[in-house]
């Protein structure tokens, strides 16, 4: 996994180069850091969503400007997505059980994904070292670590237990969202938005199971 990651930072900074000195690119290219505080939650398909969850992001974001006030925007962060439930017959906890009487189980999801987003910017004119943005686009996400909490007739069957085996690899979203980008000095700027990140993938590997998970990513960057 460390592997992956030193290769998709090294292919964003790649192309990043090379749409600063390509010919084909007139509105250039801008690398920033993030750090941003997640609220998530899971919503199984036959249980019931138990609230919502902490979580955070980290990483390099990046825009690519191909016209005056669009870009595409993308980023590689390690996001953590939260979140509780209760659902029935839960993987693995049931089956070592050994019951075959229908058990409700309250969860915790901790995981976490190195997250690469390819989404859309229409940002409105500049004006007074500020501009308004809009984003849409699609989140791809690799799971790197599922940790889970596991609760049954005020038993308690699970504990920051490792559940990579019963979490899906691979997660995709839509992300939707909006905000302000505000020039400090320099080429240097603050960004600032709201994101809604729509999971629409099953996250488990149960097939007997349908679980989806989504959060709302309160936005914090700086541009340089």
């Amino acid at each position: 996994m460390k592997r992956i990651s030193a290769i998709l930072i090294l292919s964003l900074l790649s192309f990043g180069a090379w749409a600063q000195n390509s010919p084909l690119t007139n509105y250039g290219f801008r690398l920033g850091l993030t750090a941003t505080p997640t609220f998530g939650w899971i919503k199984p398909e036959q249980g019931k969503t138990d609230g919502i969850a902490l979580g955070f992001s980290y990483g390099l974001i990046g825009d690519f400007n191909f016209a005056p006030n669009y870009s595409f925007s993308t980023a590689l962060t390690i996001t953590s997505i939260n979140g509780k439930s209760t659902e029935a017959n839960v993987l693995p906890y049931y089956s070592a059980s050994g019951s075959t009487a229908p058990k409700a189980y309250d969860l915790k999801y901790k995981l976490q994904y190195v997250d690469l987003p390819l989404t859309i910017k229409l940002k409105t004119v500049k004006a007074d070292g500020k501009r308004w943005y809009g984003q849409f686009g699609l989140s791809n996400s690799i799971n790197i670590s599922a940790k889970q909490d596991a609760v049954t007739g005020g038993a308690v069957v699970g504990d920051n237990l490792n559940v990579s085996d019963n979490i899906k690899l691979y997660r995709a979203g839509l992300i939707i969202g909006g905000g302000g980008e505000f020039d400090i000095s320099g080429n240097t700027s603050i960004v600032a938005g709201l994101t809604f990140n729509n999971g629409f993938t099953n996250i488990v590997t149960d097939k007997a199971r349908d679980v989806r998970n989504h959060y709302l990513a309160l936005n914090f960057g700086v541009f340089f």
